[in-house]
């Protein structure tokens, strides 16, 4: 007996996918994704992935019992038939370690669980890292979808992640950070080297060793003076150009 996907009503915006947000790139088979339930019967819940047919979440790929109007997590596969099904049961399908990613590499990552040491994601659709707490400039939502940089292969192959760019390219980021705050509060920045780092990530979105990295660069530039009350910038000329002066 064939299972079919419940008809949706006929409306003017029929043929308008509708995510919450417009600009999410439509989900495909063999990705991960966020997906709203839109109901439940007897064969199981269905998701709206942006297509006219729902997508179907089997009973037993479930974990608990999901309800209409709620989101979850899924893995979007092919059954025996080739039908396209979704599962919650990631660890099935997403790899602990890669032998194939390398430190330095751009990839897209999906947020999954917080653990004690920061927040799962999943790396290019098909294997686990981690994002350390320290590192993220912002609370991140379950199911966001990032770029981000393979910070660290570890021995046993497992990833660490980051969500800057690593090396000069993390320190050119955090320079024009700290550039544009100055020109944005007139020359003047109330943060030092020993400014605490959830301070510096707040004002800056960049991790502290960045940051210092950033300004000691800047310093040796003689673009900036460094401060007990926080950085000022100079001019060319070498005069200080903030208000406090």
């Amino acid at each position: 007996m064939s299972r079919r996907a419940p008809s949706r009503p006929p409306s003017a915006a029929a043929d308008t996918p509708r995510h919450a947000d417009a600009r999410a790139p439509q989900p495909a088979i063999g990705e991960v994704a966020w997906l709203r339930v839109v109901s439940v019967n007897d064969s199981g819940a269905f998701l709206d992935w942006g297509r006219p047919k729902d997508l179907l979440l089997p009973f037993g790929e479930q974990v608990g019992r999901p309800e209409a109007g709620r989101h979850v997590l899924v893995k979007i596969n092919v059954d025996e038939r080739s039908r396209p099904v979704a599962s919650m049961r990631l660890n099935r399908f997403i790899a602990d370690t890669s032998d194939e990613l390398a430190p330095g590499d751009a990839v897209t990552l999906v947020v999954a669980d917080r653990t004690p040491l920061g927040v799962k994601a999943v790396v290019e659709h098909r294997v686990w890292g981690l994002l350390y707490q320290d590192d993220l400039p912002r609370t991140l939502r379950r199911g966001e979808r990032l770029d981000g940089y393979v910070r660290r292969v570890r021995d046993d192959g497992r990833l660490d992640l980051s969500l800057a760019p690593l090396g000069g390219a993390r320190r050119d980021q955090a320079r024009e950070r700290v550039l544009a705050a100055l020109a944005e509060s007139d020359g003047f920045l109330a943060l030092t080297d020993k400014s605490p780092a959830a301070v510096v990530k707040a004002r800056l979105g960049v991790s502290k060793s960045a940051f210092k990295e950033a300004i000691g660069g800047l310093y040796k530039q003689r673009r900036i003076r460094l401060e007990a009350d926080g950085i000022h910038r100079v001019d060319d000329d070498g005069t200080s150009t903030d208000a406090s002066r």
